[in-house]
């Protein structure tokens, strides 16, 4: 009898190695190697006799615009960039417990009882189970069909059989081949039954929804490949004990990217916001220092969001930097720039950071904000409740334009804002009613004109 080999492969990029390594060669990840058996496919398992495939001009080609499948949740269509595509494959995941499977049952709901053939495939719950969660959310679904089933090949015959419009994959990390000897969830399992999927949802026109796991970290668990194969990576975000849910999308091959939706979590499921800027705004009884109202941009959508500092002297030999829902590294970098360019010093302070309501911002528009804010906590005086800012502050203490800053400045004066401190370059040349632009291009020029607002 053979000796069972064993090597042990990375967790993040698939890379093998013969021994355990501390740091993956391949990809440099850290403790990701696992000891798994090695997969002897057979030889044959992707030979062919069929002839080459016609090669055509692109020049030939037809362009043709997919057709939509609208999901029956008008904020999970946005992230989506509309809707499903024909054929397409999208991969989403979450924190344990924060409303992924939620989210599907309802869009499945939805769309089964507007007449799609719909299919959802559990790995991790039995039908019982399924059927608990629809009764408990209130959902009426007679033709939504489900299947509890873990093989890839049982898998793959039903839907190819069944050939519904829908197929929702929950989860891909505890479907297994047999074709593989390793168990389910490792590396060769997740891309071997991704890729198979994805194949057939390729030639069959299916729409393909596949949940993966994410890591302690936050990231999505398997190889990195994973991402590639797919069309569209979405990520749910947000703290499971808040009410509040953000679906990002972070790749899709058919509409933006970055694109956000939000979700309020009810006893009846997940439900869309209609003007989540409320959500990311303080309701404060009277103005308070440290406070400064940013307009950001995800995707198509400007959100408001306010920023809230806290300087404070620092108590240890080393002040303290600490930024929620804000890159930690450009708080030291803008720290400098204050000191440098404007004059405020904060080497002996403690700064605190917080975006309202969990967001998690990452362009660097929020840069004057971020300032202005710090500013305000350090000098004990508040900014004007009407005030909104946004603007990129670069090391030489200038005042970057951001995009499109004309619809950040309209969302504003829709929600009653009268006063913005914006970058020169994105002053709007016609006035905007009931809104007062003061356009800057240094950081000290912004920080003299919120001193001088009322």
């Amino acid at each position: 009898m053979a000796k069972i080999k064993s090597v042990y492969v990375c967790q993040a990029c698939g890379g093998m190695s013969a021994k355990w390594q501390g740091q993956c060669p391949n990809c440099e990840a850290w403790n990701s190697m696992e000891e798994t058996v090695e997969d002897k496919p057979s030889t044959n398992r992707f030979q062919s006799l069929a002839k080459a495939a016609p090669k055509q001009r692109l020049a030939v080609i037809e362009a043709e615009d997919l057709p939509r499948i609208s999901t029956g949740v008008d904020e999970f269509d946005r992230v989506l960039g509309g809707g499903l595509v024909t054929g397409g494959v999208a991969l989403i995941g979450g924190d344990p417990g924060i409303g992924k499977s939620t989210l599907l049952l309802q869009a499945l709901a939805s769309m089964s009882a507007r007449g799609d053939a719909v299919l959802y495939i559990s790995g991790e719950e039995s039908g019982a189970q399924i059927a608990l969660r629809a009764k408990r959310l209130g959902i009426q679904a007679p033709d939504l069909e489900v299947l509890a089933e873990i093989q890839l090949e049982k898998l793959l015959a039903t839907i190819e059989a069944a050939r519904p419009t829908v197929v929702v994959v929950d989860s891909i990390q505890t479907i297994y081949s047999e074709a593989l000897t390793s168990a389910p969830g490792s590396v060769a399992q997740v891309k071997e039954c991704a890729a198979q999927l994805t194949r057939l949802a390729k030639t069959t026109g299916v729409c393909m929804i596949m949940v993966g796991h994410v890591t302690k970290e936050g990231n999505l668990a398997g190889p990195r490949v994973l991402e590639h194969i797919v069309d569209t990576v979405l990520y749910f975000e947000g703290d499971t004990h808040s009410s509040f849910r953000l679906v990002r999308a972070f790749k899709n091959r058919f509409g933006a990217v970055n694109e956000l939706g939000v979700f309020a979590m009810t006893d009846k499921g997940l439900k869309g916001v209609a003007n989540p800027s409320a959500l990311f705004l303080s309701q404060h009884d009277q103005i308070v220092p440290g406070s400064c109202v940013l307009v950001t941009q995800e995707g198509s959508r400007p959100l408001l969001v306010e920023i809230q500092a806290l300087v404070d002297a620092a108590h240890v030999p080393n002040p303290r930097r600490l930024a929620l829902g804000l890159e930690q590294h450009r708080l030291a970098m803008l720290l400098a720039v204050l000191h440098r360019h404007a004059g405020i010093a904060c080497f002996d302070q403690d700064v605190f950071l917080n975006a309202v309501g969990g967001v998690k911002i990452t362009e660097p528009a929020a840069d004057l904000a971020v300032l202005l804010a710090i500013q305000s906590s350090l000098k004990n005086k508040a900014l004007p409740k009407t005030l909104i800012v946004f603007g990129e502050v670069g090391l030489a203490g200038e005042i970057r334009p951001c995009p499109r800053g004309q619809e950040r400045l309209k969302e504003a004066a829709k929600l009653g804002f009268t006063q913005a401190i914006v970058p020169k370059a994105n002053a709007p040349k016609t006035k905007i009613a009931g809104l007062e632009i003061i356009a800057v291009d240094r950081i000290d020029q912004a920080i003299a004109a919120a001193r001088n607002l009322d």
